[in-house]
């Protein structure tokens, strides 16, 4: 069984994408990570770049030894990186009771509409990542993320 692998808070990742380009993201709060709307067909380093781009999603990510991003480097979190994650939780018999949430331990029920645009919690491998952050560049629907959303009846 592969091992868990944790990253300073901070540190730049590189993720090699299907086809032959590269998306970046970057650690918060264990175990959540942002990712960049941000694409290169050639491989970056360039830090500063990287973090000029806008987020496109921030999702919790399973690292394990062995995967294929690779680690560019770290700088502090600016302010809007450094806020809480926040997530919902639906029950799976009953749609209508929703929870929503934070990494910091605040949490409320509310109707399933209020968790329109948040993401689901849940943990994401990184090939699902991968997959995710292509499918967006490529402009079209990311399965397991259309599957995620909330259920409203």
């Amino acid at each position: 069984m592969a091992r868990a692998l944790r990253l300073a808070v901070g540190t730049f990742v590189r993720v090699p994408l299907a086809d032959k380009t590269f998306g970046y993201g970057r650690v918060l709060s264990d175990p959540y990570m942002a990712f960049y709307r941000y694409r290169t067909e050639e491989p970056s380093e360039d830090l500063t770049a990287i973090a000029a781009q806008p987020i496109m999603f921030i999702q919790a990510v399973r690292l394990v030894r062995g995967h294929d991003w690779i680690v560019l480097g770290d700088r502090a979190l600016e302010d809007e990186l450094a806020k809480p994650v926040v997530r919902f939780m639906q029950d799976l018999a009953d749609y209508r009771k929703c929870t929503i949430f934070d990494s910091v331990g605040l949490e409320k029920q509310v109707e399933p509409e209020a968790c329109i645009g948040i993401e689901r919690a849940e943990v994401w491998d990184p090939h699902h990542i991968a997959q995710r952050l292509l499918d967006t560049f490529m402009g079209q629907p990311n399965v397991a993320e259309v599957h995620a959303r909330v259920r409203l009846r």
